[in-house]
């Protein structure tokens, strides 16, 4: 789901699975928790990964309860836990989405871009 093209993502996707998802990832926080919400099912899970889009967000306690969410937040781990990391998105074959690539002395200018907020998915600094 692209959140620029479907600002309620979360509704849409609650929808066309049928009543929500059993676990979202939400790398967003104060952006896009809501939505998250919304596209859990009744007893789904919410991991909190990070938040990107700061503190700003309002807990809808009401909507958290009647739906029986669980919600976890995650922060950075150690390298053993990077390099598992990686060895299972290896195995899976998971690829992320890459808006597009900066060398390292353009550094500069990929703050900038992201500052944007026109990527849509990864900006590599590539070194």
């Amino acid at each position: 789901m692209n959140y620029k093209t479907d600002p309620e993502w979360g509704v849409t996707i609650n929808k066309l699975s049928g009543g929500g998802v059993d676990h979202v990832l939400d790398i967003g926080g104060g952006t896009t928790l809501a939505n998250s919400v919304d596209a859990a099912r009744i007893g789904g899970h919410i991991s909190l990964i990070g938040i990107l889009g700061g503190f700003t967000a309002e807990l809808m306690l009401p909507k958290l309860f009647t739906k029986q969410i669980r919600m976890t937040g995650l922060s950075v781990g150690s390298v053993e836990m990077q390099n598992a990391m990686v060895r299972s998105i290896n195995i899976s074959g998971i690829r992320p989405v890459i808006d597009r690539s900066f060398s390292l002395e353009e550094l500069g200018a990929a703050f900038r871009y992201q500052e944007t907020g026109k990527h849509f998915g990864k900006i590599v600094i590539a070194y």
